[in-house]
């Protein structure tokens, strides 16, 4: 199933487009929103190789579902919810454009997220990953309900916060 269109009062979350490259790459390569997002920011080559794959590997594969997230027709961030090794079930991932932090747009989208692996791909529960020293992610998923489980230590030392939310 091709991933779909999902909307929020303020946020319309849709499959990327080649047009979305620029906006993609100069989101993750920023450092600041980087600095908590895996190993951490993007080099713009990494990035460019990234937002390639989304089409020739994610999207021809149909192996989760991505979104170029938008509000008022202008690009704002990144969305995903996808499998991973570090839990075993269903993970959000989230990212949006710092002229677009404090505005709650992080929650609507991550509430949007959760609804998603709720209501549409029927989970049972929807995990997240967090770095311990994300504060504004890791209050942000306190509102929405998220539990911590358990904490990763990462190679280089850090720690990673593994939280979840169950369908009520």
């Amino acid at each position: 199933m091709p991933t779909p269109v999902l909307r929020t009062d303020r946020l319309l979350l849709e499959p990327y487009r080649p047009d979305d490259a620029a906006d993609s790459i100069a989101l993750l390569s920023d450092p600041e929103v980087g600095r908590f997002m895996g190993t951490g920011p993007l080099t713009p080559a990494d990035a460019a190789g990234l937002f390639g794959r989304l089409f020739s590997k994610v999207y021809a594969e149909d192996l989760f579902d991505v979104w170029a997230v938008r509000r008022d027709g202008r690009y704002v961030g990144h969305a995903e919810i996808k499998h991973t090794d570090d839990v075993d079930g269903q993970e959000i991932v989230y990212a949006l454009v710092k002229p677009a932090w404090g505005d709650g747009l992080g929650t609507e989208l991550a509430r949007a997220l959760v609804r998603y692996g709720f209501d549409t791909l029927g989970l049972p529960r929807v995990w997240a990953t967090v770095a311990e020293q994300n504060h504004a992610s890791l209050a942000l998923l306190g509102k929405l309900g998220f539990t911590p489980q358990r904490d990763l230590i990462e190679d280089d030392g850090t720690t990673t916060r593994v939280l979840a939310v169950d369908r009520t």
